[in-house]
C-alpha cells in the first residue's frame, strides 16, 4: 500500500461541532498536513445511541448537511458518514478497527478525544486503539477535553433559552435551519412580516422567548435559490404567540428592514444571538407593537 494512499482518521459523532470537536479535529488535520495524508472526520448516522437506547430521540444540535459542512471547514479532506446500525453497534473493539479503520479507511493515524469509547457495549477506549494500532500499523492519540463543554451540555443551555452560552461553547451561534411555510401572517398584518421556519424533527430548539440574531438563505437541492449570500439582522421569535391563544409553537424570524422579501418554499438558517425576552401575553395589539418595536431597536444595538 502506498503511503499516499493513507489516511489520518477523526471519530465521533460530533453533533455541533462544538469547541471539544474543533480541538480534536484540528489535531488530526494538524498530523495529517505533517505526514503528507488526507485527514478524514469518519461520524456515525444514526447517532449511536438512538440505536443502542430504543426510544432515545436526543434533540440534533446540526443537521447531517450542517455537521459535514462544519467538518470540512475545519481542514477535513473527507467526511466518511457510516450508517450505524445493530450489526455495527455489535462489532467488537478488534472488529470495527479492522473492517473501517484498517480496511475502508487505510488509517495511518487515528485522532479522538481522550473519553473516546467505541465498538460492542462500549468496550474499546483510547488505549484499546493504541494497542490494535499496532497490529494494523496505525498510530493513536487521545485528545485533552476541553473541559465544561459538551453537546449534551449545549442542549441544556438551550432548553433554558441561553443562546450566548451555547454560542461561546459551539464558537459560532446556535443555528436552526428549515423551509419558510405559511403561517398566520399576522407578523405582515402588524407590520413585521415574519419567515415562518419549518425545521426538521428532532431539531434542538431554544426556548420560548424573543430573540436577536441573523437569517439567510441557504442554498438546497431542489428548493428555490432566492437572496443567496444575503444575511440579515433578525428579530426571532419562539413559542405559542401567547396573546393570539396558543397556536402551535413555531420559530419566525423578522428581517430587519425588510418588507420585501418573498421566501416561501426557501430553505433558510436562523443564527441566535442573544435572549431578549420571554413571551408575554399582551392585553392589546397596540401593547404588542409596541413591544416589537422595542424589540427590534434591541435588536438594532446588538448585531450591528
Amino acid at each position: 500500500m502506498l503511503e499516499s494512499e493513507r489516511s489520518v482518521v477523526t471519530i465521533g459523532v460530533f453533533d455541533g461541532v462544538h469547541r471539544g470537536h474543533e480541538r480534536v479535529v484540528r489535531r488530526a488535520v494538524e498530523v495529517a498536513a505533517e505526514r503528507g495524508l488526507r485527514a478524514v472526520a469518519l461520524t456515525f448516522e444514526p447517532p449511536p445511541e438512538e440505536v443502542v437506547r430504543p426510544g432515545y430521540r436526543p434533540l440534533r444540535l446540526t443537521s447531517a448537511k450542517r455537521r459535514a459542512h462544519l467538518l470540512r471547514e475545519l481542514g477535513v479532506d473527507e467526511v466518511v458518514v457510516l450508517p450505524f446500525t445493530l450489526e455495527v453497534a455489535e462489532l467488537s473493539p478488534a472488529d470495527f478497527v479492522r473492517q473501517v479503520l484498517a480496511d475502508r479507511l487505510r488509517a495511518a493515524a487515528v485522532v479522538v478525544g481522550e473519553d473516546f469509547a467505541f465498538g460492542h457495549q462500549a468496550s474499546g477506549d483510547v488505549e484499546t486503539l493504541r494497542t490494535l494500532g499496532e497490529k494494523y500499523d496505525f498510530t493513536a492519540e487521545g485528545v485533552p477535553l476541553v473541559q465544561g463543554v459538551s453537546s449534551t451540555l449545549i442542549r441544556e443551555r438551550l432548553v433554558t433559552g441561553d443562546v450566548a452560552g451555547a454560542a461561546a461553547d459551539l464558537g459560532r451561534p446556535h443555528r436552526v435551519e428549515g423551509v419558510v411555510v405559511r403561517g398566520y401572517q399576522r407578523g405582515r398584518q402588524l407590520g413585521f412580516p415574519t419567515a415562518n421556519v419549518e425545521s426538521p424533527p428532532q431539531t434542538a430548539i431554544p426556548a420560548d422567548g424573543v430573540y436577536a440574531g441573523w437569517m439567510e438563505c441557504v442554498p438546497v437541492a431542489n428548493l428555490p435559490a432566492l437572496y443567496e449570500g444575503e444575511r440579515w439582522p433578525a428579530a426571532i421569535s419562539v413559542g405559542t404567540n401567547p396573546t393570539f391563544e396558543g397556536v402551535p409553537r413555531t420559530v419566525e424570524a423578522y428581517a430587519l428592514d425588510r418588507d420585501d422579501l418573498d421566501l416561501y418554499g426557501v430553505h433558510v438558517a436562523v443564527d441566535f444571538a442573544a435572549r431578549l425576552r420571554g413571551n408575554t401575553r399582551f392585553e392589546s395589539i397596540e401593547e404588542l407593537v409596541e413591544q416589537i418595536h422595542a424589540d427590534v431597536d434591541q435588536v438594532r444595538r446588538l448585531t450591528s
